[in-house]
């Protein structure tokens, strides 16, 4: 395996890995509905299983960088690092543990130092989103192209078991439908892939819930922010990130202003 990825651009690397864990998750999942696994067995094994997966090959692959993950201890020298892969292993870990759902994903990115606006310490330069359950990975590789803006009743993906405050602000600001949908990185490549306009999330997450699909969505040519518009910030000390729009560019001022009145 480490073979056939060796040579690999960053970008093709994060669609390559985020696609061989999802398939790793996939088989699991299939074993774990064989021979009835617990729940929350299947839910731990998967995210053991995909962190052991990712962290490995880049330990091989990329020797020299570091990396963020939801599974892994936090080192702190990766505030120092040019280079920093940021890894959710399993996204929406109990949709995972609900076959056969299929809003459950796999998240790699790529933080570089330098890279983004000037001013900025650094930026995402690569990522993908793997939903395994779905046979589809979308990344930096090969960037998505979203269908054309339907502009009717808009469509607001927002969390199945939590949907915070500030989507109803939204919903009806806007006059959205609600689309409810587990995983983020599920919820965003809704938007990257036309099934709903905007996705807003408000009450907690961290940098490796929104990585990876902030840098699909972003060479998707979406709007990408926090909800108070600032730019969305990785490989920060805090990796608490706990907000973020992503939405049709033709929605982000009506999203924004409706996020601000509220």
């Amino acid at each position: 395996m480490v073979a056939a990825l060796a040579g690999l651009d960053d970008h093709r690397l994060a669609e390559r890995l985020a696609t061989l864990a999802g398939e790793r998750l996939v088989d699991l999942r299939t074993t774990a509905v064989a021979e009835s696994w617990d729940t929350t067995d299947l839910k731990d094994a998967g995210d053991r299983a995909a962190h052991v997966l990712l962290t490995g090959l880049l330990a091989r692959l990329r020797p020299g960088d570091a990396v963020l993950s939801e599974e892994g201890a936090d080192d702190p020298a990766r505030l120092d690092a040019d280079r920093v892969w940021i890894v959710d292993p399993l996204d929406g870990t109990r949709e995972f543990g609900e076959p056969p759902r299929d809003d459950w994903a796999v998240h790699v990115a790529l933080w570089e130092r330098g890279a983004g606006a000037p001013g900025e310490v650094g930026d995402l330069t690569a990522g993908a989103v793997a939903q395994a359950a779905l046979g589809e990975t979308w990344s930096t590789a090969d960037v998505p192209v979203p269908p054309p803006y339907d502009a009717g009743v808009p469509r607001l993906v927002v969390s199945r078991s939590r949907p915070p405050a500030v989507s109803d602000v939204v919903a009806g600001a806007i006059g959205a439908r609600l689309v409810p949908m587990g995983s983020a990185g599920a919820k965003v490549m809704a938007v990257v892939r036309g099934v709903a306009d905007v996705y807003v999330h408000a009450g907690g997450q961290y940098e490796w819930d929104s990585a990876a699909p902030v840098a699909v969505a972003r060479a998707a040519g979406l709007h990408t922010s926090r909800i108070d518009g600032s730019p969305l910030r990785y490989n920060a000390a805090d990796v608490y990130l706990p907000d973020l729009v992503v939405c049709r560019t033709e929605l982000a001022d009506a999203v924004l202003a409706a996020i601000a009145a509220g």
